[in-house]
């Protein structure tokens, strides 16, 4: 299969090493990770350690099999405005946050998939990218339901050996998806912690009220998701990925904005009533954001 993946940072790269060692891969990201992939491959190392050759470059190729994007979801818009001028079969978002599906899929002529994916990765430095903990890709119809393509893309992941499932229920996996995001990304955050630092803090009453709340919003959307099954997903999460620093701490301790609007702040705007745990933790990061280059 022919894979562009659109956002070579840590994910992106890891993911996108990791199929190009049975698929043709471009990865579209930023310099000099990108002239480092072009001289010298991509390295890959941690949980496993390889090189791989992928066409690496900075702007988007004409067409592809698959568009697999892996931006910040504040970068969402832009990338499906180019993405609208390649020839795709299908994309596969692999963000976080909510809402970036329904960009995708409103410029984009092909089939739009959404994923979740918990492997652990950081760009170490530029052309290397640091495999920090095996974990599993969930892919499926954006709305729900199976599909040929989905299936497909499935297959092609499998292939490459990655640990992928192909899912009828996104809906409900994206909810639960950003309840863990939601009660890990801005806490570890704005401690400064790694993930399992909220296993035994006065931080995990916080994680765990900021999951309740996500359960509760997505109930008003009409998807079952129980407090429980979200609380014990942050748990499991937490101990799965002890030693990572969630994403949106290493955005933070580089100085960069954040996905806080597509996290806890969808949370709090998609409510019909008060959330305030998830309220206080999208304010406190935004703050940080406003004030982050005085």
């Amino acid at each position: 299969m022919d894979i562009v993946v659109v956002g070579a940072g840590s994910l992106g790269s890891l993911v996108g090493g990791l199929l190009a060692r049975e698929h043709d891969v471009t990865l579209v990201g930023r310099e000099p990770h990108v002239s480092q992939v072009t001289e010298r491959g991509l390295s890959v190392v941690g949980a496993e350690e390889f090189r791989v050759h992928p066409n690496a470059q900075t702007a988007m190729p004409e067409r592809a099999d698959l568009a697999l994007v892996t931006v910040k979801a504040y970068d969402t818009a832009t990338v499906a405005a180019d993405l609208a001028d390649c020839t795709l079969d299908a994309c596969l978002s692999l963000q976080n946050g909510m809402g970036n599906e329904s960009q995708l899929a409103a410029v984009l002529d092909c089939s739009v998939l959404a994923g979740t994916c918990s492997y652990g990765a950081r760009l170490r430095e530029p052309g290397t990218v640091a495999f920090t903990g095996r974990g599993e890709v969930v892919l499926g119809e954006r709305n729900g339901g199976q599909s040929a393509v989905a299936d497909s893309v499935g297959a092609a992941f499998r292939a490459a050996g990655i640990e992928t499932t192909v899912a009828a229920d996104m809906p409900t996996r994206l909810w639960e998806k950003l309840a863990v995001n939601a009660g890990i990304n801005a806490v570890t955050a704005l401690a400064r912690v790694e993930n399992g630092a909220l296993a035994d803090s006065p931080a995990d009453a916080i994680a765990a009220d900021a999951a309740r709340e996500t359960a509760a919003v997505a109930r008003e959307q009409g998807i079952d998701l129980p407090d429980e099954r979200a609380v014990s997903l942050v748990e499991r999460v937490v101990d799965d990925t002890a030693a990572n620093h969630s994403s949106m701490y290493q955005d933070i301790s580089a100085g960069q904005q954040t996905e806080i609007d597509a996290i806890n702040g969808y949370v709090a705007e998609t409510a019909t009533e008060r959330v305030p745990v998830n309220e206080t933790l999208a304010g406190l990061v935004r703050t940080w954001e406003r004030h982050r280059e005085r």
